[in-house]
C-alpha cells in the first residue's frame, strides 16, 4: 500500500470516527456495551481528537512534493 493511500483511507476513516462522536453529542445517543453504558465524556475527547488525525492526514497528503 503506498503512502498516498494509506492516508486517504485512515483520513476517511477517522473523519468518519469524528462524525460519529459530534452525531453522538448533538443528538445524545446512548452506546451501551453489555451492562455498561459508555459516558458522553469519551466522545467530548474523541470528537477533538479524532478531527486532529483526520487534518493531519489531509495536511499530510497536501504537502507531498510535486514533480516540476
Amino acid at each position: 500500500m503506498g503512502k498516498k493511500l494509506y492516508l486517504i483511507l485512515s483520513g476517511g476513516i477517522f473523519l468518519l470516527v469524528a462524525v460519529f462522536h459530534l452525531l453522538r453529542l448533538v443528538y445524545h445517543w446512548p452506546v451501551v456495551v453489555g451492562p455498561r453504558t459508555i459516558p458522553f465524556a469519551l466522545s467530548y475527547l474523541g470528537f477533538p481528537g479524532s478531527t486532529a488525525y483526520c487534518v493531519w492526514a489531509i495536511w499530510l497528503l497536501t504537502r507531498e512534493k510535486k514533480p516540476k
